[in-house]
């Protein structure tokens, strides 16, 4: 991997944000290329719990977004990992995975009682991340909704997400 830097986003980064997760889904098979409007939706909502950057030679190359999620009867302690985005040139170095750990050991730190996803399960088991019969999230495939307890209860229930995560591909919202 090379010398990267993980660390809080700085307004100064707000743009390349946006530019690393619409390169790292423009050709992403199951994207609607939202990941860079919700980011922007969490942040402006002040939903964006944790917000990560991945610096390697003065560069922002990666990013990472935590927003609070309920799971199940629990409103609070839960947080939802995403969108996790690495420049094309970048990826496939460890920098994605370095921004999970990151991300992940700040959540513990603080005393979170989990992280919830929706995601590839081949590539978030190497974090702990699993399925759960009793988990589901809404119109998601139970295989591709994962979670990380930080204690000993298996999470119950249907995760609800920020409203951020239902936002519309910018071209059916009549943008341009």
């Amino acid at each position: 991997m090379r010398d990267i830097e993980i660390r809080p986003e700085t307004a100064s980064e707000i743009d390349d944000i946006r530019v690393i997760n619409v390169a790292a889904f423009r050709d992403h098979p199951i994207s609607q290329q939202t990941e860079h409007l919700i980011v922007e939706a969490l942040r402006d909502t002040g939903a964006l719990e944790l917000s990560l950057v991945a610096v390697s030679d003065g560069r922002t190359v990666g990013h990472i977004a935590f927003s609070k999620a309920s799971v199940g009867e629990s409103e609070s302690g839960w947080f939802l990992l995403g969108p996790v985005a690495v420049l094309p040139g970048y990826q496939s170095q460890g920098i994605g995975s370095a921004l999970v750990e990151s991300g992940l050991a700040e959540l513990r730190s603080a005393g979170a009682r989990g992280c919830v996803l929706v995601g590839d399960p081949s590539y978030y088991r190497r974090f702990g991340f699993s399925t759960f019969t009793d988990l589901a999230y809404e119109g998601v495939p139970h295989e591709y909704v994962l979670a990380l307890p930080f204690a000993d209860a298996a999470p119950r229930g249907r995760i609800v997400a920020n409203v951020a995560f239902e936002i519309e591909p910018e071209s059916a919202a009549g943008r341009a």
